[in-house]
C-alpha cells in the first residue's frame, strides 16, 4: 500500500517533533549506554543455558541406558 507524498511528509514531521522530546533523548543515551551490558549478560545468559542443557541431555542420555536394561 503506497502513501501518498503528502502523508509521509505528515509522517515525516511527526517523528521529528517526536525526536525532540526529553523522553526520547533520555531514551536514547539510556539504550546505548545500557546496549552493551544487555549484550553481555544476554551473552552470559545463553552460556549457563546451553551448559545446563548439555547437562540435562547428558543425564537422560545416562539415565535412558540404565532404565532400558
Amino acid at each position: 500500500m503506497k502513501h501518498s507524498p503528502q502523508y509521509r511528509s505528515r509522517r515525516e514531521e511527526e517523528r521529528a517533533e517526536l525526536k525532540k522530546t526529553t523522553g526520547y533523548k533520555v531514551w536514547s543515551v539510556a539504550f546505548t549506554i545500557m546496549y552493551p551490558f544487555i549484550a553481555v549478560f544476554t551473552f552470559i545468559f545463553s552460556g549457563i543455558v546451553m551448559v545446563f542443557s548439555g547437562i540435562s541431555q547428558a543425564l537422560a542420555y545416562i539415565l535412558g541406558k540404565f532404565v532400558r536394561k
